[in-house]
């Protein structure tokens, strides 16, 4: 198998500065593709707001196939100095730097009129640049280290919730009944729902003293059941801030990042990093 070691001149410098951050250069590189990602997606949002003078169309499509030769040259790139090829364009961030050149030139193919709702919904999959942003988020790695080491007790947290809302439902259907909105258990379960949240929509209301009884244990349960999750993440983001500093490097058999600072072999996949 293809590893970092078997890259030499150019190949090894450039996999350097695309893939890894620890270098000014690499640190440049992926500020400037920050930069474009936000901007094409700024654009993108453009795009869509047909207020706008018309003489900003010409703009707008020239800042889109700018942005498009720029992330096209970056997935070109990406593919020409990676050991493993395949690995990176089947990757989760391999499929989203597809996504996000891949409209924009299929969009050449689509001519005509009966076209146009076609060529939109194609360009509109533009958005998931958006994805593109967390490679170059470190804490958002660290949050998804959370969320994943969390998952079990956001699990149960979850399903505590679900049945909760499934009783209080339930018994407001019993309470209230259609005569005052709540035709059916499932439409009391909604009621339920965007109560415990706090959203509060006001198109079902309680209008009997025990209905509005109930709904006010809700809306209080409510307001204390939204630290619940936020305490459980925030354990495990300062469980995983306090771990040992990990660096930006890439496994260059699985891609992924994470490394702690004396690592020999991904912790992955086991292949040997350098």
């Amino acid at each position: 198998m293809a590893s970092k070691a078997q890259l030499s001149g150019s190949k090894l410098r450039l996999y350097e500065i695309v893939f890894e951050s620890d270098t000014p250069e690499g640190k440049t590189y992926d500020i400037v593709l920050l930069f474009c990602i936000v901007a094409s997606v700024i654009v993108v949002a453009l795009e869509s707001v047909h207020t706008l003078p018309k003489y900003f169309d010409k703009w707008l499509v020239g800042l889109e196939w700018f942005f498009t030769i720029i992330f096209t040259i970056d997935y070109i790139s990406r593919i020409w100095i990676v050991p493993s090829k395949k690995k990176y364009v089947t990757s989760f961030f391999g499929v989203i730097d597809l996504l996000s050149i891949l409209p924009t030139y299929l969009g050449l193919f689509f001519v005509g009129a009966q076209s146009l709702m076609v060529i939109r919904s194609i360009r509109l999959l533009r958005i998931f640049r958006i994805f593109k942003l967390t490679r170059y988020v470190g804490e958002g790695q660290n949050l998804a280290r959370a969320l994943k080491s969390s998952r079990h007790k956001i699990t149960v947290f979850l399903v505590t919730i679900l049945t909760s809302v499934i009783i209080a439902g339930t018994m407001m259907y019993l309470i209230e009944g259609p005569s005052h909105g709540f035709t059916s258990i499932p439409k009391s379960i909604y009621w339920a729902i965007v109560t415990m949240t706090t959203v509060g929509y006001g198109d079902i209301a309680p209008q009997t003293a025990v209905g509005q009884t109930l709904a006010s244990l809700i809306m209080i349960l409510g307001y204390g059941i939204i630290a619940v999750p936020t305490g459980i993440v925030s354990a495990e983001m300062v469980f995983q801030r306090n771990k040992e500093i990990i660096t930006t490097q890439v496994c260059p058999h699985c891609l992924k990042e994470g490394h702690d600072v004396d690592a020999i072999h991904c912790k992955y996949c086991g292949g040997k990093l350098n």
